[in-house]
């Protein structure tokens, strides 16, 4: 009897360990990576806000001044402003969409062994997932100012 209550005692408590770290794993926050500077194209010519994405509610839109991102603003259609943070790496974590060329390959490898670093811009959404703008630190207007360093979650 003393056994059979042993057994089904420690079967209960892998269970409960086993849920712990499953719920542990999904609150983990996700995030998807946009290439700013691909979204905002041409747009870095002409000075103003540009809209760039829009996902659900959310309106993403850059600020551009003298052909510099001067700062990402994100507007919820009923909720109105949303905070961003504002992140640095010196990984490439947001790639080109579309056919990619030679070039392009190089400029990743080079990018990776010269040390380039990119800014983003984050929000999160009403399903706790981050949306980051990234654009290479030359683009920025004011640089990494303000930025604390990117670290993904696990």
């Amino acid at each position: 009897m003393k056994r059979l209550q042993r057994c089904l005692t420690a079967s209960v408590v892998v269970l409960g360990l086993v849920a712990l770290v499953s719920a542990a794993g999904a609150a983990a926050a996700k995030a998807n990576h946009h290439n700013g500077q691909q979204l905002l194209g041409d747009k870095i010519k002409t000075n103003g806000n540009h809209e760039i994405h829009k996902k659900g509610e959310h309106a993403v839109s850059v600020e551009v001044r003298n052909g510099k991102v001067a700062g990402v603003h994100v507007k919820h259609a009923k909720k109105g402003e949303v905070p961003v943070t504002k992140y640095k790496t010196n990984k490439k974590l947001a790639q080109a969409e579309g056919l990619r060329y030679a070039a392009f390959h190089f400029q990743r490898v080079q990018a990776q062994y010269l040390g380039t670093t990119y800014i983003g811009y984050a929000y999160t959404d009403e399903d706790g997932v981050e949306e980051i703008y990234w654009f290479p630190y030359d683009m920025i207007l004011d640089g990494d100012t303000g930025a604390i360093e990117y670290v993904p979650a696990s």
